[in-house]
Formats: structure tokens, sequence, C-alpha cells
């Protein structure tokens, strides 16, 4: 059966819920700046209530400051904007010219991007100064992004994870934010000899290596090849530029489908297509043997279809999805997704954070297809991932899923991280995960309830790039 659209859901029939979600979130915001050491590294997920770090890499940071910035955005309280910015102008700095992680577009965009938007739409006074620091930072962040390369020959290549150069990961398509900016504000990425390298080509043939390679459409690629299931990792021979296998870092198998991996390409393709939209046929010509925008808008299509219809099915009936298609207890939980989820099985944990980052997904890709229905394979597909958006927006929104608890620092619970390393808290008297947040999957709450407000509001939705 998998998820149940309601018909009758509505933006503005989640106003309410939205505006409480920021309710409860101001707080938290509060009690999180209070308590947070910085010397302990970023914040990354909860524990008995309380956001601890985990060193990997401080990938999350961005996520802990663009909360600032989403809750002025959200409630006009400027004690949010005073702290967002600071921290955004005073922390963030070193995010900038990082160059051995993957991770620009989450830590940076959520920082300076929403600064710099919000200047743009004149919410923060006096902000000239602030316009130049945040360009500069987004021009920079782009470039150092584009440059962990892998070529893999004829026009195809990939930005590398921070496993090493033969490693493609599937987070990385929302990452893609970063150099779609800095080039929108005309910059490029310097080689030797002077050599320019276009960020927007760069954008290109990592967006159509992800959705070639960490993408599966059902057409017999392996054993498990089934329609929109996405792997985790992808392995190349960095002799001959081949690609070797699938692979799962956070996931359970190369061969089961990681649901948080699955929702970021889900939302990253969506945002792309969205993003595409302020380009031209022309924007391509000089990238010579790349194929046209008309081209990689199809592939783009392909690829979030597939992976909406993907999550469409392996999902409870509430939009929540378990952390891994093929975790190995599920077949404990009989008929789990004819049913709501149930955070609190005693077998295996859902993911609240997937479903955070793959409702916005749905919901800006229904809206991209209702925009330009030659690419919906029928009438009511749009509407059908809309429906499926607010679904999940609505299940999130309400217990047990909204923390509703002052004490709990976490906004929205149910949240896992690494099952595999076993890094996620488990509760006495529980057997799996459950009850505790993550500082991504509170930021993605934040973005979807914004998303909401704005076209319960009438006003146009948010976009990481410059759309006028």
């Amino acid at each position: 059966m998998a998820l149940v659209n309601d018909p009758d859901l509505s933006p503005q029939g989640l106003r309410a819920a939205c505006e409480r979600v920021f309710e409860l979130s101001a707080p938290k915001l509060l009690a999180i700046e209070k308590t947070w050491r910085p010397a302990e590294g970023a914040p990354v997920f909860t524990v008995k209530g309380r956001f601890t770090a985990r060193g990997w890499t401080e990938w999350t940071q961005g996520f802990q400051f663009g909360s600032l910035l989403l809750q002025y955005d959200a409630t006009g309280d400027r004690r949010f904007l005073a702290l967002g910015r600071q921290r955004t102008l005073e922390r963030m700095v070193s995010h900038v010219s990082h160059i051995g992680v993957h991770d620009h577009g989450f830590n940076n965009v959520s920082t300076y991007g929403n600064l710099r938007r919000l200047i743009r739409e004149g919410r923060v006074p006096h902000g000239d100064a602030d316009l130049a620091a945040c360009t500069i930072a987004l021009q920079v962040s782009g470039a150092v992004q584009a440059a962990r390369w892998t070529d893999l020959g004829q026009d195809q290549g990939f930005i590398y994870s921070f496993n090493g150069p033969h490693s493609l990961f599937v987070d990385t398509i929302r990452s893609l934010r970063v150099l779609a900016i800095a080039h929108q504000l005309g910059h490029v990425l310097m080689g030797e000899r002077d050599r320019p390298i276009s960020l927007l080509g760069r954008l290109v043939q990592h967006a159509k290596s992800t959705a070639r390679f960490s993408v599966f459409y059902g057409d017999g690629r392996d054993a498990y090849d089934v329609r929109g299931r996405t792997a985790h990792e992808c392995i190349f021979n960095l002799n001959d530029r081949s690609y070797r296998c699938p692979n799962s870092q956070q996931g359970y198998s190369p061969f089961s489908t990681w649901t948080r991996g699955l929702a970021w390409a889900l939302l990253g393709f969506a945002e792309q297509l969205e993003f595409f939209d302020t380009l031209r046929a022309r924007d391509f010509a000089q990238f010579g043997g790349l194929p046209g925008k008309e081209d990689v808008v199809k592939t783009m299509v392909r690829a979030a279809t597939a992976t909406a219809d993907f999550y469409l099915t392996h999902t409870c009936t509430d939009g929540i999805p378990m952390w891994d298609t093929g975790a190995p207890n599920l077949h404990r939980l009989e008929d789990h997704l004819d049913q709501r989820s149930d955070p609190y099985n005693p077998w295996e944990p859902v993911d609240s954070s997937a479903a955070a980052i793959a409702a916005q997904g749905l919901l800006r890709l229904g809206h991209w297809l209702q925009r330009h229905t030659r690419h919906a394979t029928n009438r009511g597909q749009a509407g059908q991932y809309r429906q499926a958006g607010l679904t999940v927006a609505r299940t999130l929104f309400s217990e047990p899923y909204l923390s509703t608890v002052p004490a709990h620092h976490g906004l929205i619970l149910h949240s896992i991280y690494h099952r595999p390393n076993g890094w996620d808290y488990v509760a006495p008297g529980q057997k799996i995960p459950n009850g505790e947040s993550s500082m991504w999957g509170d930021y993605h709450a934040r973005e979807l309830a914004l998303l909401l407000l704005r076209q319960a509001g009438d006003r146009p939705p948010f976009a990481f790039f410059d759309s006028d």
C-alpha cells in the first residue's frame, strides 16, 4: 500500500501546524545557543534530548546556524537574525575554503545563502556590507567544491566524497546548489595555466553522473535493480575511470536503499530543475560535447520522478520510511508498509529526517511538473507528488514526531544518523534508537514549514538561487 495521500490537504490547512513548529522551535534554538560549546565541535544529534557532537566532519554546522535564519524568516523575531548573522559571519569562514569535504552546499548555502537571500528580499536592515561578504563566500565555496573533481573522460565526472577520488556519494546532489549560486554570481574555477572551468559545466556533469550511477531504473543493471532505488556510494576504478560497483556507508547494504540518501536525491534533483528554469539554452553552448539544456532536464526529470515513485511505494502509510528498505529485521514487522509508522517498534528504526527532506522534494517536484506538464507522465502526477509532500508534513508536524517537550532540544523526533556504526542513542528499555533528533532533520523540517507558510500566504516559494 505504502503512502496514502490525503486529497483534501492544502498549505492553508497546514498553516497552524507550521506556525506551531516555529513556536516550539524558538526556545529550543535558544537552549542550544546557551548550552553549545564551540570547542566540542558542531552539534550533530541528541542524546537524552541534548545535542552532542560526533567527530567525522563538521557537516552539520551550517544547519545549526541556518536554523536561526530560518526562524527569523518565518517569525520576524530579530533575536534570531542577530544570532544567525553573527554566527555565520564569525564562525563559518573555515567552511568556505574547506577542501576536504563534499558538504559545501549543506554548510554554506544554509548560512551564507540564507543570509544573502534575506538581504536581497529586503529583510535585513543595513545589509549591504554583509551582502558583499556572503557573495564572496558563496563564490569561493562553489569553486572549492567544484575543484574536488574526478574526471571520467568524455565530458563526464563527479565531485568526490570525503572517502576519496574513487567515491561518488548520492548526498552530493544537494551540494550542487553552491555551484549553481557561484555560477549565477558570475564565478568560475581557475585551473592550471589560468584555464577557466565552468561551474555550471561541473554541476551538469555531476548531476548526470549521479542520475546515471546512483539511481536505478529497473532496466536490469544488476539483480537488485528496482526503478527509483538509490545507492549511497558508487565506486570507480581510477586506473581506467570505469564504474565498478555500488556501496553503502550509512545504509544496510549496497543492494538496498538507505532512505535518507534516497531523499537527498529526490530533493536535489527537484531543486536543480527549478534552477534550470533560470537558464537559457545558449548557456549550454560553451560546453562543446555536453548535451543541451533539454537533454539535461530530461535526465533530471527521469531521476527525480523515479526516486519520488520509489519513496512513495517504500514508506509507511503516513509517509515516514524505515531507515533502510533492506534493514535485516524488517521481516519481523509484518506488513509494515500497509500501516502507519511505529517509531517505538522493537526491531528497526524509522528515519524522520529522511521524511523531512523528501517532503520538500515531493512538493518542489510536484510544483515544477505542474508548470512543465510536458514532462509529466500523466495528468495526476504533479498533484500526487504535492499531496504526498503535504501528507508527510502533516505527520512530521504532529506527535509522536513533533517534539513538544521544552526540555528536549530537538524539534523532530526519531531521526537516525549512522545505524551501521551504532552511533545513535538507544534509551534504557528500548531495543533500537528512537526519541532523538538530528541537526539536519530539524533544519529541513524548518525549511519545509517555511515553504508551506509561504505557499499558504500566497508568497513566492523561497529558492536557493536568485530567481529574479
